[in-house]
């Protein structure tokens, strides 16, 4: 296959990317599994947004505070400047944000915020942002989307991008020669026993980029959820309890019942409150009670979480549920420049796969969506811009020997291993230092 952009994944960033490219151009988007299983489609809390000027330099600080002050201070200028236009956007492909009787957007609070912020659906702001996105680009006859295709590797000669290596439904192995190529491929959750993410996304991204040099940034920052349902099922995917719960009121109780700690704290810092008072409990969970949020406010603001605790057992309206920390995100990735560039030549990397120093060592509460969206647009726009400079190497696609990409499973297994043991090693330095 042959393809002027290629898009490898089908979240919220790779979509919007694909939306913001020429209609003349052909584009291809290709995901590892069913197009609805990307992280984007779970997101509940919301998006953050810059609803007025006078709480820019409080968005600001409680971004970058979250982050440990490691965060790129002209990379959390852009993402806030820009969520005025993103929304602008979203509204046009019909995103139905939560709104007041007056018609006026809502704007809900969570952890480690200063001010009510953050725009958002039911509890399924996710879906409801990544699902009109996914409309609009199915209405597009330009842009192809190929489904349970998995990048195995890229085709690159003396640092620039010639599209990729990919095994298809049947098993088959083919290559995508293209003029760009945006790494949009998620997260690393799926590595971990315990994470809210789909097992699917495996840092392949980040994987490629230790296999060719291409430079990586803070992979060792990995952010864990305070709060997910806790279940002796480790095979299931971590059901996350959002940030907003306890933005509304809900309170962490230690095994007597009693409140321990502040639930709005940053999610580093509450995570490793929660670790100490289950350690000091002897138990595999705290308690989280949402008895001091309204029932009518449950039920219209977290209907999906009140429906999944009440299939597992709990009834959040009269009884406390058990929840436990897991591997939520993943702040580190590629590293790109302002434009989503990586370091290697028409080769983008946006979404959660890449590292645009935004979130610093700690992401702040429903930044990932507005990130994801705000740097997807940018590196669109200066693939726009430059795409008559690009260059292609059918030859490359036509030769590239495929027999090393035969074996999934050895294939898998040293990606997973490459990926889990720099992360390792980063760690390790860190302690050293």
């Amino acid at each position: 296959m042959k393809t002027d952009i290629l898009i490898v994944g089908s979240g919220c960033a790779g979509l919007y990317c694909a939306l913001h490219l020429p209609k003349d151009k052909k584009i291809v988007v290709i995901t590892k599994d069913k197009i609805e299983h990307s992280d984007s489609f779970l997101a509940q809390g919301g998006m953050c947004m810059l609803k007025e000027e006078a709480d820019y330099e409080s968005f600001f600080e409680d971004t970058m505070r979250a982050g440990h002050y490691e965060n790129r201070k002209e990379s959390v200028e852009i993402m806030i400047r820009s969520s005025q236009d993103v929304l602008r956007d979203l509204l046009s492909y019909g995103v139905d944000f939560h709104r007041e009787e007056d018609g006026s957007l809502s704007y809900t609070r969570e952890g480690a915020h200063s001010a009510n912020r953050i725009l958002f659906h039911a509890d399924i702001t996710g879906k409801e942002i990544t699902s009109k996105l996914l409309k609009e680009v199915q209405s597009r006859d330009n842009i192809q989307i190929v489904e349970y295709c998995t990048m195995l590797d890229i085709l690159c000669e003396e640092n620039t991008c010639y599209g990729v290596i990919v095994r298809d439904k049947q098993e088959k192995l083919h290559t995508i020669s293209a003029n760009y190529t945006v790494l949009a491929c998620g997260g690393i959750g799926g590595l971990y026993e315990h994470s809210t993410n789909f097992r699917q996304l495996t840092g392949d991204g980040v994987a490629v980029a230790l296999e060719h040099g291409i430079e990586l940034e803070n992979i060792h920052y990995v952010q864990i959820h305070p709060t997910t349902l806790y279940t002796e099922e480790t095979t299931e995917r971590s059901f996350l309890i959002s940030e907003s719960v306890r933005g509304e009121g809900a309170v962490l109780y230690n095994a007597k019942k009693e409140r321990f700690v502040n639930e709005l704290l940053p999610r580093d810092i509450l995570t490793e409150e929660i670790h100490k008072q289950m350690k000091k409990d002897g138990m595999p969970y705290v308690w989280l009670s949402m008895e001091h949020i309204p029932r009518e406010e449950l039920e219209q603001h977290f209907p999906n979480i009140v429906k999944h605790c009440l299939e597992k057992g709990y009834d959040v309206f009269k009884e406390c549920i058990p929840v436990v920390p897991a591997q939520h995100y993943f702040m580190g990735g590629i590293k790109v420049d302002m434009a989503s560039k990586t370091s290697m030549n028409q080769l983008y990397a946006i979404g959660e796969t890449a590292c645009n120093g935004v979130h610093g060592k700690n992401r702040l509460a429903s930044n990932s969506l507005l990130e994801s969206l705000v740097f997807a647009k940018r590196a669109a726009k200066e693939m726009c811009e430059q795409f008559a400079d690009t260059k292609i190497n059918e030859k490359m696609a036509k030769e590239v020997d495929l027999m090393p990409y035969a074996d999934k499973e050895a294939l898998a297994e040293k990606y997973k291993k490459q990926v889990l043991n720099e992360i390792e090693r980063l760690n390790r330095l860190c302690t050293i230092q």
